[in-house]
């Protein structure tokens, strides 16, 4: 698929392993683990993210004159709208009751992975500005070809999103909750930041933890064992029986996820009762960043969630040098506990003008609700007043 510039080819790729690691990371960097080789190819052959899942690879690749890859994107057809956590159910059904057929689209994305990272991937050195508008044209010029209704890029980086907006993407404004660490040497220093009511909240849930006898500890790389990964996933798919009715992620995904260069990555703070198996929340490491992803739990223990997924993530923070931790999607009750609104973006791309401008209507006022939604979050976080 040429982009009209004789000296780039843009390939369709059916599968991640059709490009080697090395290639691809040499596009996608170190910084952030999900947009890693490994990664997608542990989503593709532990059979997470396939056909069959409604994930079918159409990546690209786009190459100069000499077959160097110079840039990439990871990009799927899809057939439905579970896993992508920017929700467009409701212009799939407007599209289909006015006749319209929604799908398949073309989903630019991480599989079941909504954290903030570079989607249209270019090698440094090289002239990122063009290459990302060859693969936006690309996304979308494979989008009439096979017939989908749309393209959507979700949770690009902001300078991402402004270009896209640039070529003709619709843009929509999203929020998560992170954690900022402002040099803070103990978790007591963040406290200390903190109204005396939420640091006396945050004292009370961890004190009831440690008095419940429950043993916390925070397994990393090889230390997480084929064992752990059992009781985990055994746990993930209770809590999405009772919450979701939905797993996404299968039980070889993790398994591929140890036995592949991110093993380091892998971080799980697992909770256990005199042996017993309590809870584990999964978290991937990136460069300056913990990236909180999976909670699993059985038997019920007052704050033990709290403590596992937010509290243990900022005391490993802390340890580290981290600058952040992204706590996942959703979930006001994160910002009492000092993880604050942070914007998030996604762009689209539709085919047809009798969806597009309603949607482009629409977004015009989610992104300012959104936009005062996260100014008023702020003002009332937990922090103390200057």
């Amino acid at each position: 698929m040429p982009d009209g510039n004789q000296s780039l080819t843009v390939t369709v790729l059916s599968a991640i392993a059709e490009i080697g690691a090395e290639e691809w990371d040499g596009c996608a960097g170190s910084h952030n683990p999900f947009i890693r080789h490994a990664f997608l190819l542990a989503m593709e052959h532990s059979g997470s993210a396939t056909a069959q899942t409604g994930w079918t690879p159409r990546h690209l690749a786009v190459r100069d004159a000499e077959g160097r890859l110079l840039a990439a994107a990871p990009l799927y057809l899809k057939s439905h709208s579970f896993g992508e956590y920017v929700f467009d159910w409701s212009w799939a059904q407007a599209y289909e009751r006015a006749g319209g057929r929604y799908y398949p689209k073309l989903q630019c994305a991480v599989p079941f992975t909504p954290v903030t990272g570079p989607r249209l991937l270019v090698r440094p050195g090289e002239d990122g500005p063009r290459l990302r508008r060859v693969l936006a044209a690309s996304m979308v010029d494979l989008a009439r070809r096979l017939g989908a209704s749309s393209v959507h890029v979700t949770f690009p980086s902001g300078q991402e999103y402004e270009g896209l907006g640039e070529v003709g993407y619709l843009q929509r404004l999203g929020s998560q909750y992170h954690w900022s660490n402002q040099g803070y040497q103990s978790f007591d220093d963040f406290l200390g930041q903190l109204s005396s009511r939420k640091r006396k909240q945050i004292r009370k849930e961890r004190d009831a933890v440690a008095r419940s006898g429950v043993r916390i500890t925070t397994l990393v790389g090889t230390e997480v064992k084929s064992r752990h990964w059992d009781v985990f996933h055994a746990f993930y798919e209770s809590v999405v029986d009772r919450k979701w009715g939905r797993a996404y992620v299968n039980r070889a995904f993790f398994e591929e996820l140890s036995a592949s260069n991110l093993a380091e990555a892998v971080v799980l703070v697992w909770a256990e009762d005199d042996g017993e198996p309590l809870g584990a929340a999964f978290n991937m490491l990136g460069k300056d960043t913990l990236y909180g992803r999976t909670w699993g739990g059985g038997r019920h223990v007052d704050f033990l969630h709290f403590e596992a997924c937010y509290y243990r993530a900022l005391d490993f923070a802390i340890a580290h040098g981290l600058a952040r931790v992204e706590a996942g999607a959703q979930g006001e009750h994160k910002v009492s506990r000092g993880y604050l609104p942070t914007p998030t973006y996604s762009a689209h791309w539709i085919a047809d003008a009798a969806l597009a401008e309603p949607v482009a209507r629409y977004l015009a006022h989610e992104r300012a609700q959104v936009a005062e939604d996260m100014a008023d979050q702020t003002e009332e976080g937990p922090f103390r007043k200057a």
